[in-house]
């Protein structure tokens, strides 16, 4: 008995929803593997490559498949939906065993790259008797480069900051199974009987189901695993992983699984970077920070009876937000982002230097370590020169530069680059004990002697203490060839993985 021709229009949206399930699991498992390993670029291209490659694979074991081509449709599309639709929460378990998480995060982008790239040849020879072969390939291929659209659009701006990395790709995994009992019903003619399809597709449903419900309990558990102490506080921004920990002595801000500061020690790390400046430039008037979303720079700044305007630009309003309401972070800021002087700006930094037309007595630079090529960006001379033409000519500028003790070489490219945009630099170091020894550079378009001077009654900083910061011993000493950090060819951050990387 010929089976009876289906009717197109349902199918090619089941293309288009295959589509987008197929590339939402690629964007999960990207954005995942860069909130736990860091470095952007290498993830997505890694994941990116594994997936295509595995498509390949799939269209090319798809000619294997002969008899029961429906059949072995919905099979796949459950077990797409299974795998991809809890692989958010296996990456992150697989993390917990460092030994284990790269060959079942390369295993699991292959298998799901396999399975959807035999989707697509199994639709096209479903579909070969109901419509003409020139439009049939025309139409779902439309459909399936619109679901790619559809799914880049939706995850950054929508599914992301709403869901989570767990919830979406458990959502999808649940679209998955719709279409499996979908295509049951459009090929029942070709399938048979189908109790059996139905059984598979309700159970995966349900595990979903389940999944998706008990996110939150399931994401935490992962997450208690990751960290030493309690988390009290986990969330996904379009732009990072932010975690917030507490144990005994305090509370510790991570991003992207990298610590940021802990409260029991912070105020050596924001004293030290703050306020030399502040001796160069003793009646800094307008301050400009650039990072620093957690607004413990700002409290330093603020010390400061001259200061009558700080602009805090920082990337992520999830961080500043936590800033101004968290009660954590207002107690440890002093409330410093409702200061009236204050005003909070959420863009990139160097989109707002481009943009910015006012000029600054000092700036503080505040940024994660540059440990991916999107950070590094911010460390090149590109991006000092932007800095340069927003600094007053007697102005002053901090940077906080990583550690010049297990990253020596990476901490003399930062100096070695200010220096190279036109700066005069005064590097410098303090010891934060949940970082270890920690780097500074201090810069000015004018020449200035080594500050001697310091607000009085701070914690760590002291006129007696503050000279000896600027002294380097043998194991952290300047690094004499130190190349300059370029935005084309970012020195820096292949430099510092390989420094940090010997100490893991």
């Amino acid at each position: 008995m010929t089976p009876s021709p289906v009717r197109p229009g349902p199918v090619y949206l089941t293309v288009l929803v295959i589509a987008t399930c197929g590339l939402v699991y690629e964007l999960v498992a990207g954005a995942l593997a860069s909130y736990l390993l860091g470095d952007t670029v290498t993830q997505f291209s890694l994941v990116i490559g594994i997936y295509l490659t595995a498509m390949g694979a799939g269209a090319w074991l798809s000619k294997f498949i002969e008899k029961g081509v429906a059949r072995r449709f919905v099979e796949i599309e459950i077990a797409v939906a299974f795998l991809g639709g809890f692989s958010a929460l296996i990456l992150s378990f697989a993390f917990l065993s460092p030994r284990w998480f790269h060959p079942v995060f390369y295993g699991l982008v292959f298998a799901v790259g396999t399975l959807v790239g035999v989707e697509i040849p199994l639709m096209l020879r479903l579909l070969r008797r109901s419509v003409a072969f020139k439009e049939l390939v025309a139409q779902v291929l439309t459909f399936d480069y619109l679901g790619a659209l559809a799914a880049s659009l939706l995850f950054p701006l929508v599914f992301v900051p709403t869901l989570g990395l767990f919830r979406t790709s458990l959502l999808f995994g649940l679209l998955n199974v719709a279409v499996a009992f979908t295509s049951i019903r459009l090929f029942r003619d070709e399938i048979g009987p189908a109790g059996g399809l139905y059984a598979k597709a309700g159970l995966v449903a349900a595990l979903l189901l389940g999944g998706f419900v008990a996110a939150d309990r399931l994401s935490g558990l992962a997450e208690e695993q990751q960290y030493a102490d309690e988390v009290l506080l986990a969330k996904s921004s379009p732009y990072q992983r932010v975690v917030l920990t507490r144990n005994r002595a305090g509370f510790q801000l991570f991003l992207n699984g990298h610590l940021q500061f802990s409260s029991v020690d912070e105020y050596r790390y924001h004293e030290a970077l703050v306020h030399p400046a502040f001796a160069v430039v003793p009646e800094a008037r307008r301050i400009a920070v650039l990072g620093g979303g957690d607004g413990l720079a700002v409290r330093e700044v603020l010390r400061h009876p001259s200061v009558e305007e700080v602009v805090l630009v920082d990337l992520d309003p999830l961080v500043t937000r936590l800033a101004r309401e968290n009660p954590l972070f207002r107690e440890l800021n002093g409330g410093s982002l409702l200061s009236p002087k204050v005003s909070v700006v959420n863009d990139d930094a160097m989109k707002w230097l481009e943009t910015e037309t006012g000029l600054f007595d000092l700036v503080f630079v505040d940024f994660p370590d540059p440990n991916s090529f999107a950070v590094g960006k911010l460390y090149t001379k590109r991006f000092y020169g932007l800095l340069k033409r927003r600094l007053a000519p007697d102005g002053a500028f901090a940077v906080q530069s990583t550690s010049p003790l297990f990253a020596r070489r990476s901490f003399w490219i930062i100096d070695r680059t200010i220096a190279a945009t036109g700066f005069e630099t005064r590097a410098y170091h303090a010891a934060v004990p949940s970082f270890g020894e920690w780097g500074f550079v201090l810069a000015s378009p004018r020449p200035f002697d080594v500050p001697s001077d310091v607000l009085p009654g701070l914690r760590f900083l002291s006129r007696e203490t503050l000279p000896a910061l600027f002294s380097f011993g043998p194991d952290m000493a300047p690094w004499a060839e130190a190349p300059v950090n370029r935005l084309h060819d970012q020195v820096l951050v292949r430099t510092y993985e390989s420094e940090w990387r010997a100490f893991e």
